[in-house]
């Protein structure tokens, strides 16, 4: 029986998967917030010549030509135009999402608890918390400046241990090995400093029962310092943040043959990579995009892990409002035909079987590492696969030399969901639902393979470039 590294080679050589994973590690390293995760595809995106739009403007979009257009600065939406496109023609779609469980600084965030300087959290999406415990953590996200009259958007990464949400000792709580739950509010508060040593360094925070004067007040203002000296401003220029604690520790190709991608945020930084690469690739110098008839278009959005309602996440209208000014043209209906004519691969990660808890799996659907990019079906919709959509991906699967499994719920397991139905439904698109497979999902240190990374690039590439003609071939409404 071969290794599956071995079968893994079926779309290129050790070598070329350990490329492919590395260029991932370096693109999650960078990447500890959504905001951070749009700015790299931005960097990626203007390399491979797309031109930025604004929602705000007037667009001249033409064929052979690619553009980007962002919305918060934290869901970013490209496209490539083929180059016999006409309004009404197809879009070929890979939806993915920039957002991962974390803990997100509060409006107000001063705490100090036995003497203390701790930072106030909210617990963002459905996170494994107690593997925040004895992390060293950072913070990441965007601060909102005064500049003058302006108001601006600056992107901050302090980039050093300065938080951790330490555990109790065993002796303490005797049965922290057996029902170890903590409570979200009170236990999950992550420490910045002694307030010994905050005053003894000159911080100081409003006395009690006098508010803040400023924003920056909210905050302890040792974490304010930091922002300020990190971005160059003054305190009271400071006028809002949004900030995500994230591990510290990077992420890091492991395992004794180098197979494994031990990280943060691979569920969903990996779909959200691969899709970019995947368009980059499809839409460079091969020249496939001159003869393509359809709009090749990958759209990460923001905030999939806590429902996606919200401006820059799937359920809105941002979507469906991108395809129709790309359809716009001399008919009412050109919208209207070009839905039935595209296609949605709704990309998240998927769930491989446990080498603790295979039992927690169906025996006929268990997914492995290595063995391919995960098809997922739910009967009760959770997943947006159909027969249709996964026969689609089967054709596109064999030309592109990826291996594909196959992955349900037990009928006594809940089953999550992703952007796939959301968008299945707002806008009656065919869609299946995908993902590579990984182990921990949600805890703050996830385990992949360095397979997935290439057989997710080599199957988003070979989509572009083929849905049009296995579209053609497809005899159903």
């Amino acid at each position: 029986m071969a290794a599956p590294m071995a079968q893994a080679t079926a779309v290129g050589t050790k070598e070329a998967i350990l490329c492919a994973a590395r260029k991932f590690v370096e693109f999650v390293n960078k990447c500890q917030s959504p905001f951070h995760v749009v700015e790299e595809s931005r960097t990626i995106l203007k390399a491979a010549g797309f031109s930025e739009l604004r929602e705000a403007d007037q667009w001249d979009i033409k064929p052979n030509n690619k553009y980007f257009v962002t919305r918060n600065q934290s869901t970013v939406v490209a496209f490539a135009v083929g180059g016999k496109y006409k309004p009404g023609n197809g879009f070929t779609i890979v939806g993915a999402h920039t957002d991962s469980p974390c803990l997100k600084v509060k409006p107000q965030s001063n705490k100090v608890k036995s003497g203390y300087q701790c930072v106030g959290v909210e617990c963002y999406g459905g996170g494994i918390w107690h593997t925040w415990f004895d992390r060293d953590l950072m913070v990441a996200g965007r601060v909102m400046v005064k500049n003058a009259d302006k108001i601006e958007h600056r992107l901050v990464r302090i980039n050093r241990p300065i938080l951790r949400v330490p555990n109790i000792a065993i002796h303490l709580m005797r049965d922290h090995n057996d029902k170890f739950g903590p409570n979200k509010e009170t236990n999950i508060v992550p420490v910045l400093a002694t307030a010994v040593q905050a005053q003894l360094e000159g911080h100081t925070s409003p006395k009690e029962g006098e508010g803040p004067k400023c924003q920056a007040d909210k905050h302890p203002s040792v974490l304010v310092r930091l922002l300020c000296e990190e971005l160059g401003i003054q305190r009271e220029d400071l006028l809002d943040f949004e900030l995500c604690l994230a591990d510290h520790q990077p992420a890091a190709i492991g395992g004794a043959l180098e197979e494994f991608i031990f990280s943060p945020r691979l569920d969903n930084l990996v779909s959200s990579y691969c899709a970019l690469q995947g368009l980059v690739e499809s839409s460079g110098g091969n020249g496939s995009l001159t003869s393509d008839p359809n709009i090749r278009l990958i759209a990460l959005y923001d905030n999939e892990e806590v429902g996606s309602e919200s401006a820059q996440g799937a359920a809105s209208m941002l979507t469906e409002h991108i395809l129709r000014r790309l359809s716009a043209g001399d008919r009412a209906t050109c919208f209207e035909e070009a839905v039935p004519k595209s296609f949605l691969l709704s990309a998240d990660q998927a769930h491989a079987v446990h080498p603790n808890y295979s039992e927690k799996h169906e025996d006929n659907h268990k997914p492995m590492l290595h063995k391919g990019i995960v098809i997922k079906f739910n009967a009760n919709q959770r997943y947006a696969t159909t027969a249709v959509s996964t026969s689609i991906l089967r054709e596109v699967g064999k030309l592109a030399n990826v291996p594909l499994q196959d992955f349900v719920v037990r009928n006594d397991s809940p089953c999550g969901s992703t952007i796939g139905p959301i968008l299945s439904a707002k806008l009656g698109m065919k869609t299946v639902d995908i993902g590579a497979p990984q182990l921990s999902m949600h805890s703050i240190r996830e385990m992949g393979c360095t397979s997935s990374v290439h057989q997710s690039i080599a199957l988003y590439r070979t989509y572009f470039q083929e849905y049009p003609s296995i579209y053609n071939r497809v005899n159903v409404d």
